[in-house]
């Protein structure tokens, strides 16, 4: 089947590069738009006709349930995939009672994010091409089976399971905006050199960013943080 197109409706830059980011390392989708308001969006979705949009809850100009409820009435063709850091029960409830694919809590996890993909694609594998259904291919469409992953990030050698388990803590539980190799080495009882490297795995893995930071003095140096809701 043919790439599947991909807004992504995110008023957090920061949060939408990461979704970006997410998308490119999951083969057959693309994003052909990024919206950071609801007006943007009620702009570029009549335009671009995506086939599935990413979309938070909370918007400085407004909600993102009312959009997902305006989708339904006027674009009948696109799917939608709640993102967000909503825990309300009504909320979910109305993204359900609206349609939404799925319902994913931030801070996104790259696996719970490739999971749902991969089971978008499917379901609009198995719907290609059908004329009418029997109740199996209702039962088939409405409750698949478990996507397999196919994890080609699997943990390296030299990557021990109990040390990575440590900087994973460290990082979830971060009560600072970043950290540097030296501080997660001190705080997990390891050398910069060996934080670093399991630091630098989980960034390729997409579990947690690194961004460079300039100090005054010296050079450049890497802060990792995770990924977070605003």
């Amino acid at each position: 089947m043919s790439t599947v197109q991909v807004t992504i409706v995110e008023d957090d830059t920061k949060i939408a590069d990461i979704q970006n980011h997410f998308i490119e390392k999951i083969e057959g989708f693309e994003v052909t738009g990024i919206a950071h308001s609801i007006s943007e969006a009620e702009e570029i979705l009549p335009i671009l006709k995506p086939n599935l949009v990413l979309l938070d809850v909370y918007f400085p100009d407004g909600n993102g349930i009312d959009l997902l409820w305006k989708i339904r009435s006027q674009h009948h063709a696109i799917d939608v995939i709640l993102i967000t850091a909503a825990k309300e029960v009504e909320t979910l409830q109305e993204a359900i009672r609206g349609g939404a694919f799925d319902y994913i809590l931030k801070p996104v996890v790259f696996d719970r994010f490739q999971k749902t993909l991969l089971k978008y694609r499917m379901h609009l594998q198995n719907l290609s091409g059908m004329n009418e259904i029997n109740q199996d291919d209702v039962d088939r469409l409405l409750h698949p089976e478990p996507v397999e992953l196919d994890y080609s990030l699997e943990i390296p050698k030299g990557i021990d399971p109990i040390t990575l388990q440590k900087v994973e803590d460290v990082m979830n539980q971060a009560k600072k905006p970043g950290y540097t190799a030296e501080q997660v080495g001190e705080l997990i009882g390891a050398g910069r050199t060996t934080a670093r490297r399991y630091l630098e795995y989980l960034v390729k893995r997409g579990v947690i960013a690194a961004d460079v930071s300039y100090g005054t003095v010296g050079r450049p140096g890497r802060v990792y943080h995770g990924i977070q809701s605003p």
